[in-house]
């Protein structure tokens, strides 16, 4: 049922590590197939994210197939996720529900949610999920009803706007915390001052880069041993509790931010000086 699984990591695991082993331990690729859904798991927080492409079809969210005891069980049945429609026009149906979705529109599905099918010849549908404790309504959540934060400026290369979508006071949540930022035209940075949240997973799906062969470097680890990924258009990066995570691309781009852990405070972080980096 899933793609890869990504084990959970200490800090000294990094240790020794190149390039290629540090990407193959928190990068994830190939999520967007024509025709396909595609499910990745990660230890930390026991996210699922993945990617649904209905293309000329109607795709369907799977059901559990591991482990023997869960196999043929919603796959929601203790889960609740988040889809952003990072595509053309497009639609999903929750147990009969069905919700049109723009380009960067999200859908909150609650856990016990049973049939989830995905349809849009153009859309790509970005899906985080984690653990439920509870049942929260079903909600779409559009650009305009998500909170805005203005930050940065065009000076430091940094201007964006972060709208925040699965976040207490716009759309509630047992523990997922999802928010999508988008860069202005000649700005690169993406979370600066660069920060720490103990206390949170996150996982950043870069998406919307102008050209094939643009990028984005992804910093991450310690702040006193950082390291880098480089990421192409629509994959994704996995960040422990313990790194830092901040990037820098070519060109413009967006990110979908997801959260999860055992507090939905979005301050609750430590907010790091550049200098202190090494």
């Amino acid at each position: 049922m899933f793609d890869k699984t990504y084990h959970a990591t200490h800090p000294d695991m990094m240790t020794c590590v190149d390039n290629d082993e540090l990407a193959d331990r928190y990068r994830v690729g190939g999520m967007f197939e024509d025709g396909t859904v595609h499910l990745n798991y990660s230890h930390n927080e026991r996210f699922v994210i993945g990617g649904a492409v209905p293309a000329d079809g109607v795709l369907k969210l799977p059901n559990q197939t591991v482990p023997q005891s869960a196999s043929g069980h919603p796959f929601l049945e203790r889960r609740e996720m988040a889809a952003v429609n990072i595509g053309t026009a497009g639609a999903v149906t929750v147990d009969g529900q069905r919700f049109e979705m723009g380009n960067k529109e999200c859908l909150y599905i609650p856990m016990g949610s049973v049939d989830v099918t995905f349809e849009g010849v153009g859309a790509r549908f970005y899906l985080a999920s984690l653990p439920a404790h509870k049942v929260c309504p079903i909600k779409h959540i559009t650009l305009e009803q998500a909170n805005p934060l203005e930050r940065g400026d065009l000076a430091n290369s940094n201007q964006r706007t972060i709208y925040q979508l699965v976040i207490p006071g716009v759309c509630e949540s047992a523990q997922l915390l999802l928010g999508l930022t988008v860069l202005d035209e000649g700005s690169v940075w993406n979370t600066m001052p660069p920060h720490l949240h103990d206390r949170r997973s996150e996982i950043y799906l870069y998406f919307d880069l102008p050209e094939e062969n643009d990028r984005v470097f992804h910093y991450m680890g310690e702040p006193e041993s950082m390291r880098h990924i480089v990421i192409a258009n629509e994959e994704a990066v996995i960040s422990p509790p313990w790194s830092i995570h901040m990037g820098s691309g070519t060109k413009k781009y967006a990110f979908i931010w997801a959260m999860g852990g055992e507090n939905q405070d979005y301050t609750d972080m430590n907010v790091l000086d550049i200098c202190q980096l090494k």
